[in-house]
Formats: structure tokens, C-alpha cells, sequence
């Protein structure tokens, strides 16, 4: 089983999930340049879903794991992981993804949704890394805002002072903006996704509107759609049962 955590976040996002699954191979892996991975300057072009995907195949390859992997992923994980199901699906036996996917197309840069999606715009201009990179009192009162905005329940995570202390060393927030500068959009040029795969699409999530989910077939040949209800767009964190089950019936 492999977990790849989204942006603002850590492995630490799965610590529940891991809890569930304690008869299970999981490799939770840390994703370059964010967080407690932030080790220097990374470049746009390793920074792409892609290039986080190659890096995750290649750790799986370095332990010998040819197949039989299950992988999950939320928020940017979700991302990655769609690139490696693409890559390799013959190395995947499922996936237990959430929202975004292809499908979504451009309807995030509609003009109604700027009050949502502006963060990703800011991120990508200098001045976000000028303003809050390496300044903990920034860091904290940014990431708390956006986990209040993007949670259901508006609660901050179980694990917050260790998120800020990931982010808030010098360099560390700035090197993770730099997926949101080589990454931009939603839409796909590839083939739909063959690999078994549960979507967890939560019905509170501010981002991501359920209506969205409509594209679902166009792009996976075999997916399920699973409305996760009371959730934000934190799944791991807010519904770890639900990510629990999802992976228990992926493993059958």
C-alpha cells in the first residue's frame, strides 16, 4: 500500500489511516520539496506530477515491490498518484483516489470559483515565498487559514506544529510552491486510467463541488464513486474511516 499525502501536508496525514491498516505493507513516502522532504532549491521541472510519480515507481522498484500495489492518494497525492497509474498500471492493482482529476477541466478557473481557487495563483507569483518563507508566525497563520477554510468542521489538524515546523524552515514553503508552477490546470492529454480505482469525493469540500465528479467514466474505465459526507477536502485526516474502508476493499 502506498500513501502519498497533499499540500499542506506531511506523511503524519495517514497517522490514522496507518492505525486502521496495522496488518498491511504501507510505504507513506515523504514527496520532494514539501515539507519535512525540503532538502534545497527543487526545480520546476522536478516538481511536475510526473516527476513526483517516476520518483515514487523508482522507490518502489529500489524495494523490489514489481506489483500487487494498492495506491491512494489525496489532494496533490492525488495527482502523483494518477501519473504512476498511468505510467505503470500493470504494477497497480487499485487506487483510492479524491478530487482533482482530468474531468475538471477548466471550470476551477471560472470566475465564480475565484473566491476559492485564488490561492493557487498566489503561489505562483514571487511575492507568496516573499512574504511568508521562513517567517514561523506567517507560516502558522497561512496554513491554519486555509486548513479553516478547506475543513469541514474548520478544526486545525492533530498535527499542525508539525506542519509548520516542516514549512516555516528557510526555504522549505517556497520550495513546495513550486508544484503549483509546474503544475497548472486540470486537464489531461492521456488515456483513461484502467487500474480499479475508488474515488472519495467529500460532499463538503470547497474546492472541489460534487457536480464535478460527472467526467468520472470518461476517465477511469473502472471507477466507483464513494461520497464521503461531513467531509472537507482533507479526507485522511477528517474521515480516516472512510479512506480505511476504501483501501480494505481495494486489498480484497
Amino acid at each position: 500500500m502506498v500513501l502519498l499525502h497533499g499540500w499542506p501536508g506531511l506523511p503524519a496525514d495517514y497517522d490514522a489511516v496507518l492505525a486502521g491498516l496495522p496488518d498491511v505493507r504501507v510505504i507513506v513516502p515523504d514527496l520532494r520539496g514539501m515539507g519535512a522532504a525540503f532538502d534545497g532549491v527543487v526545480p520546476v521541472e522536478a516538481s511536475t506530477a510526473q516527476s513526483h510519480a517516476d520518483r515514487v515507481l523508482a522507490s518502489l522498484d529500489d524495494a523490489g515491490i514489481g506489483g500487487g500495489v494498492v495506491i491512494a492518494g489525496y489532494d496533490i497525492g492525488s495527482r502523483i498518484a494518477q501519473a504512476a497509474l498511468q505510467t505503470d498500471p500493470d504494477r497497480f492493482d487499485g487506487a483510492v483516489l479524491t478530487p482533482a482529476y482530468p474531468g475538471i477541466g477548466d471550470r476551477a478557473a471560472s470566475p465564480a470559483l475565484a473566491s476559492v481557487f485564488w490561492y493557487q495563483h498566489f503561489h505562483r507569483e514571487p511575492i507568496a515565498a516573499e512574504l511568508i518563507d521562513g517567517d514561523e508566525r506567517a507560516v502558522r497563520a497561512y496554513l491554519t487559514y486555509l486548513w479553516h477554510e478547506w475543513r469541514a468542521d474548520a478544526a486545525p489538524p492533530p498535527h499542525l506544529d508539525q506542519i509548520v515546523a516542516a514549512y516555516a524552515r528557510p526555504g522549505a514553503f517556497a520550495a513546495s510552491l513550486q508544484w503549483y508552477v509546474a503544475n497548472r490546470g486540470y486537464a489531461a492529454e492521456t488515456g483513461p486510467i484502467t487500474v480499479p480505482t475508488t474515488m472519495l469525493w467529500p460532499d463538503r469540500d470547497p474546492l472541489f463541488p460534487l457536480e464535478w465528479a460527472d467526467n468520472l467514466a470518461q476517465h477511469f474505465t473502472d471507477a466507483r464513486l464513494n461520497v464521503v459526507e461531513g467531509c472537507g477536502h482533507f479526507v485522511p485526516v477528517e474521515r480516516p474511516d472512510a479512506v480505511i474502508r476504501a483501501i480494505r476493499s481495494a486489498l480484497r
